[in-house]
């Protein structure tokens, strides 16, 4: 199974390398850089997820998608256009609905920090702030319903921005589980790895249990009527 981790806005695909090193070693891991995927067009959230649909599109088999804030709408989104290519879905600090007035304050908080700020994570700051404003209208809440992987809504006990959210896609989204990650604030991916690595692997591990569960059923069942 491949797997997928899928990088916040501030972040880079470095960012998840403490996780990951936590994971058993024979996970099959791919980070994307979402900034590298753009391939210099226009930094706005619809070539963003375009890039990115094009980028699991290219990888064979079902996928598991773990993300992070910008990576888990970008997550939520592609499950809900892509409900066969998934196998499991992690979000972590995601937003269905974006909330309009916080996205507004962020990027007043953006024009006042230095360039160097982001460019020290590889982007430009122009960017940043034309990609949020491209993402105010984006609205999944009518959609969440029609995902019907087993999912997985992660988010850390000081995250208050996004616990309201996270409570409202368990509630919508069929099949879906909660984990509160304890002592823990909105970069779960940097600040709780080790913590966050436990989680997903129990959460894929259970899920491939059960996998093999309803094969080993099928098969007898198959037996037996022959």
């Amino acid at each position: 199974m491949q797997n997928i981790f899928i990088h916040g806005l501030e972040q880079n695909s470095s960012s998840w390398d403490k996780t990951i090193s936590f994971m058993p070693k024979s996970a099959h891991i791919f980070c994307p850089d979402l900034f590298a995927i753009l391939n210099h067009k226009e930094t706005t959230y619809s070539n963003l997820y375009r890039a990115f649909s094009d980028y699991c599109n290219d990888i064979s088999g079902k996928l598991n998608l773990c993300g992070l804030s910008l990576g888990g709408v970008l997550a939520l989104n592609y499950a809900i256009d892509y409900p066969t290519k998934l196998q499991s879905l992690v979000l972590i600090a995601a937003q269905y609905k974006m909330p309009r007035t916080l996205l507004k304050f962020q990027n007043i908080l953006f024009h006042f920090m230095p360039k160097s700020t982001f460019e020290k994570q590889g982007f430009q700051k122009k960017d940043i702030m034309q990609l949020t404003n491209s993402m105010i209208e984006l609205d999944f809440s009518k959609k969440l319903c029609d995902i019907s992987c087993p999912t997985l809504i992660v988010c850390g006990e000081k995250d208050n921005a996004n616990k309201k959210a996270a409570k409202n896609l368990v509630e919508s989204i069929p099949n879906a589980n909660f984990h509160l990650v304890e002592d823990t604030g909105h970069e779960v991916n940097i600040e709780a790895p080790e913590k966050l690595a436990t989680i997903l692997h129990a959460f894929w591990q259970e899920y491939e249990q059960y996998e093999r569960s309803i094969l080993l059923s099928d098969l007898k069942k198959n037996a037996a009527s022959v």
